[in-house]
C-alpha cells in the first residue's frame, strides 16, 4: 500500500483514511478533541464512546463502519493522482467495548489489522467470529497480517476469561470480612466485573467517570458511586498500588485484585527455561503467607500478602495466536506490539506457517530508566537461530550507559505500584 492513504490507530501521519480500532490509550495516541486531519472510521459503539473521551470532537468526521459489512471508500493515489475503491469490513475483536478488527481489500491487495483481540477457544461469541473469519476469507488471501503479538511466546498461558473471572470472584468470597479493591482501565473488563456482581449478588462500586461509560454501555443497576453498598470497588489502575493497600489496611482489612495477563510465566519451552526463569519468573516470586486459599490458587497468585494477580487478559494467548494464524492463513505477519518490555517477533515461532523466513534474533528484553534527564537502556538479544539451544546475551549500549536489572531494583519497582510488570498496552 502506498504511503499516505490509511493510518490505523496512528494519528500523528499524514493520511486520507484513518481507523481506530478501539479506545484504549496506547491506539489513540495522537488523536483529541480538536484533530481534524479527515474522515475517522471506527466501529458505532467507538463513535458512541469516542465523544466522552474526547469532549468537542468533530462528529462529521466519524464514518461508522458495521460489522460483517463490506464497505467502500475512495482514494486518491499520491503517485498517479488516480481514484483507488478501497474495501474495509470490520470484524469482532472480543477484546474491549466497541472494538473491532479491520479487513482491507484492493489493488494493494488484502490487509489484516488485528488491532487488540482475545481468541477463546469456546464460547458462542467465539465458535460465531471463527464462523464469520471463514466465511469472509473463503475468497479471500490475506497478503499481510498485522497482529496483536502481546504475549506471542509460548511461556504464555492463562485460561478463558469466564474461568479467570470465577477465580475473582472465589477470591471475593473467601473473604468475607475484607474489602475488595479490583484494578481496571477506563475501558474493558466489564464482564469481570458483572460475573461478580451476579455471582456473589452484590453491587460494584466506580469512580464517576467509569460509571457514566457503563450507562453508555447500557449497564444499569449493577454499579454505584456509594461505597456504603458495597465492599467490592473497581478503581483505575494507576490508582492500585501495594502503599495504597497497606494504608487501606490500617483502616479495615483490604484485598486487592489486578486481573491482567503480564505477569505469569506458567509453561517454561525447553530451550528456554533459563531465559524465562531469569527474566520473568523469578523477579515475581510469590509470597508465602498462611492463608488457606494460597496453595490452591488455580489460577492466581498471591505477591503480596494483601494482593492477588488474577490471569484475565483481554488479549490471546500464544495458543489462540497460534489458532487464530493457522484460521487466517496469511502470507506474511507482522507485530503491532513493538515496544513492550518482551518482544518477539511473530515471524519467529510462525513464520513457518506462511512461509516466511524466520527472524534471526528470537527474542528481545528491553529495560529502561529515567533518572533526571538522562534515559538508561539495555536491550539482551537471546539465541541466533530457532535451532540454537544456548542463550547468548549482549547488552547494548543507548544514550550514557547500559542498564542491568536486578532482582533489587525489579524489588522497588513491584513496591513502588501494583502494577506488577511496565507494558506499553491495556490488558
Amino acid at each position: 500500500m502506498e504511503k499516505g492513504l490509511i493510518s490505523v490507530d496512528r494519528f500523528t501521519e499524514s493520511s486520507q483514511a484513518y481507523f481506530l480500532t478501539h479506545l484504549h490509550t496506547d491506539h489513540t495516541q495522537g488523536l483529541t478533541s480538536k484533530w481534524d486531519r479527515g474522515p475517522l472510521f471506527c466501529s458505532k459503539l467507538t463513535a458512541k464512546l469516542l465523544p466522552f473521551k474526547f469532549p468537542d470532537f468533530n462528529l462529521s468526521l466519524l464514518r461508522v463502519v458495521d460489522l460483517h459489512i463490506w464497505h467502500s471508500f475512495s482514494l486518491i493515489s499520491p503517485t498517479t493522482g488516480s481514484q483507488i475503491t478501497a474495501h474495509v469490513m470490520a470484524l469482532d475483536a472480543d477484546h474491549c467495548p466497541g472494538g473491532v478488527m479491520f479487513l482491507f481489500r484492493g489493488g494493494f491487495g488484502c490487509l489484516m489489522y488485528t488491532g487488540d483481540f482475545r481468541w477463546e477457544a469456546d464460547g458462542v461469541r467465539a465458535k460465531d467470529a471463527r464462523s464469520r473469519l471463514l466465511d469472509v476469507l473463503k475468497n479471500e488471501t490475506v497478503d499481510i497480517l498485522y497482529l496483536d503479538n502481546t504475549y506471542c511466546n509460548p511461556s504464555y498461558d492463562f485460561p478463558t476469561r469466564e474461568v479467570a473471572a470465577q477465580q475473582v470472584a472465589d477470591i471475593i468470597a473467601s473473604h468475607p470480612e475484607h474489602d475488595i479493591i479490583i484494578g481496571i482501565d477506563t475501558l474493558g473488563k466489564e464482564e469481570l466485573l458483572i460475573h461478580i456482581s451476579r455471582v456473589l449478588n452484590i453491587k460494584i462500586w466506580v469512580w464517576p467517570e467509569r460509571l457514566q461509560t457503563m450507562h453508555l454501555l447500557g449497564f444499569h443497576g449493577t454499579f454505584t458511586t456509594k461505597t456504603s453498598l458495597t465492599r467490592v470497588r473497581a478503581v483505575p489502575r494507576y490508582s492500585f498500588s501495594v502503599e495504597t493497600l497497606e494504608g487501606l489496611n490500617t483502616m479495615r482489612p483490604t484485598i486487592g485484585i489486578m486481573p491482567s495477563g503480564l505477569p505469569w510465566v506458567l509453561k517454561p519451552v525447553k530451550g528456554d527455561v533459563n531465559l524465562f526463569g531469569s527474566l520473568l519468573t523469578s523477579r515475581y516470586k510469590k509470597r508465602q503467607t498462611s492463608d488457606k486459599l494460597d496453595g490452591n490458587l488455580g489460577y492466581a497468585d498471591r505477591y503480596h500478602q494483601n494482593m492477588f494477580s488474577v490471569r484475565y487478559s483481554d488479549h490471546p494467548c500464544f495458543a489462540e495466536i497460534q489458532e487464530f494464524i493457522e484460521l487466517v492463513q496469511p502470507t506474511n505477519i507482522k507485530g503491532i506490539v513493538s515496544s513492550s518490555s518482551c518482544y518477539v517477533d511473530p515471524l519467529y515461532y510462525f513464520g513457518r506457517l506462511c512461509g516466511v523466513n524466520q527472524p534471526p534474533k528470537r527474542f528481545v528484553y528491553k529495560h529502561e530508566r529515567k533518572e533526571g534527564d538522562q534515559k538508561e537502556v539495555a536491550a539482551s538479544y537471546f539465541g541466533n537461530s530457532p535451532e540454537a539451544g544456548r542463550i547468548k546475551s549482549r547488552p547494548v549500549r543507548v544514550d550514557h550507559k547500559r542498564v542491568n536489572a536486578s532482582r533489587t531494583s525489579v524489588s522497588r519497582r513491584v513496591r513502588r505500584g501494583a502494577k506488577i510488570v511496565e507494558s506499553d498496552c491495556s490488558d
